[in-house]
């Protein structure tokens, strides 16, 4: 994890408002498409379309590039059609990301052993 930053949100969501939110998904996924230090940028929904789950890995210097400029613009719509529950941050983020991801509820999570291949 040196250097990259694990995310996954946990978002609720009305079922009628699913095909509206997976609209709006599919521009912010096009959006961050090109992200240089974006890595992985996964949405995945459970069967009744009531749960949704966010898995980003970024490189940390595109974190915020992320938050401030990628999904911004679409935050206002984005957050009334889903209600963010929960954020995991995985990794050892900036007291600037920190601050950024503060403000969606994040538990920040340090590793302690393993690898990546």
């Amino acid at each position: 994890m040196k250097g990259e930053l694990y995310s996954i949100y946990h978002m609720t969501i009305k079922p009628e408002h699913f095909a509206e939110f997976e609209a709006l998904v599919a521009k912010i996924v096009e959006a961050a498409s090109h992200e240089p230090d974006t890595l992985t940028y996964e949405y995945v929904v459970n069967a009744d379309h009531t749960e949704v789950h966010i898995v980003e890995r970024y490189l940390m210097a595109g974190v915020l590039p992320h938050v401030e400029e990628t999904f911004a613009p679409y935050a206002e719509k984005f957050l009334s059609l889903a209600r963010i529950e929960k954020v995991f941050v995985y990794g050892d983020p900036t007291p600037e990301i920190r601050t950024k991801l503060d403000g969606f509820g994040a538990s920040y999570f340090k590793q302690f052993n393993g690898f990546t291949k």
